[in-house]
């Protein structure tokens, strides 16, 4: 099994009159964590599983004294699949309420409905997690740096996902499936999203545009919708774990591009699985997406990880200068140039070292990027 870095932080986080809502998308490895947990605890758990019809129907609009009942003696509650329990946030705040000596677990695929329904009634006793495809820095500690070097391209185009890293030989199979079955599984089931044809081709237009800025007016255009439905379809495909955006830095310098903002994919790939393109990078013509791709959404896996608390922009004016990716932490800033060829030399503009405090300027190649991700 790939230890999770997740494991020993949810290991230590769970403690009485507390919710760990675990989140993430579907087919990362969210039960599978949750088994690992429950075989770690020396105190007794009881498994709840809201696939299962009966179970669903025990937490539905469920009194103490039913909970009371179904808990009994355990000390630590595991709920898999809560979002299919209708007003499970309800359920949690009664649990929580009226045991403070239980330690609660929930997962979810999605934080469409479960965000909605948990966040108002577990104000002040949740803690969130997000569990993302598998990290190079997982993968370290499961094989080692010279393997995960040499398995660079590997990664760059067919992504992280666990089915994906281990059954080698079937990745584009695997990743078909995940795409029909389960990419768009929450975002169908949330209101009244129907149109699974117009979502298809706006995530092919999506990664057909990584590491360029979004216009949703264009997009718009493109898909013969209105905005409004590219922005709430957008927000929908983040909330559920398939795309996330960066927006531009803009503060001291008047020709900055302020609205402007780039979305990429949690997984590399999914977006090659969506354009059907599984090349090697010596034949594409997309490498230099697919390294941005790929290093922005590791670097937001190790932030998550290791909850690191940043701001996180890219910047660009009118000029056309601009920096791939930038951090903020306490005022300071980091910038980064992410260059696929370890031959390039990167000139950061002074037009925004002269007006930021600068902690540091990198650029990442294959050289040095685990520094960066690991």
């Amino acid at each position: 099994m790939i230890e999770r870095q997740l494991f020993s932080v949810l290991a230590e986080r769970v403690k009485k009159g507390k919710v760990l809502v675990l989140t993430g998308p579907r087919q990362v490895g969210k039960t599978t964590l949750l088994k690992a947990l429950q075989e770690s605890f020396t105190e007794k758990t009881l498994w709840l599983n809201c696939d299962e019809p009966d179970v669903r129907k025990y937490l539905t609009e469920v009194t103490s004294t039913q909970l009371n009942t179904l808990i009994g003696g355990t000390d630590i509650i595991l709920i898999d699949e809560a979002q299919r329990v209708k007003n499970i946030g309800l359920t949690l705040k009664l649990l929580v309420d009226n045991f403070p000596d239980k330690k609660v677990i929930v997962t979810n695929s999605s934080a469409l409905e479960l965000s909605n329904e948990v966040n108002e009634p577990l104000t002040g006793r949740k803690f969130e997690y997000h569990l993302l495809p598998i990290s190079i820095s997982e993968m370290v500690n499961y094989t080692n740096v010279l393997e995960e070097k040499r398995l660079m391209e590997h990664r760059l185009i067919y992504g992280m996902y666990p089915e994906v890293i281990l059954n080698v030989g079937d990745e584009a199979l695997i990743l078909r499936n995940i795409c029909d079955s389960y990419l768009y599984k929450d975002i169908f089931a949330y209101q009244d999203v129907r149109k699974s044809e117009v979502i298809a081709s706006l995530l092919e237009a999506l990664a057909l545009q990584v590491g360029s800025e979004v216009s949703y007016q264009e997009l718009a255009m493109l898909l013969k919708i209105d905005q409004a439905t590219v922005i709430r379809y957008i927000d929908l495909l983040e909330k559920s774990f398939v795309v996330f955006r960066l927006r531009a830095l803009s503060r001291n310098v008047r020709n900055e591009i302020a609205k402007s903002r780039k979305i990429y994919f949690y997984d590399n790939g999914i977006r090659n699985a969506l354009i059907k393109n599984y090349q090697p990078l010596s034949l594409r013509s997309d490498v230099g997406a697919l390294w941005e791709n790929f290093l922005v959404s590791e670097r937001k896996k190790y932030l998550i990880y290791n909850e690191k608390q940043v701001n996180t922009f890219f910047w660009r004016t009118t000029q056309q200068q601009e920096i791939d990716y930038i951090e903020e932490s306490s005022g300071m800033f980091d910038a980064f140039e992410f260059k696929w060829s370890e031959h390039k030399k990167v000139k950061f503009p002074i037009t925004f070292t002269n007006n930021y405090p600068i902690h540091e300027t990198k650029l990442i190649n294959p050289s040095n990027y685990l520094e960066f991700v690991v």
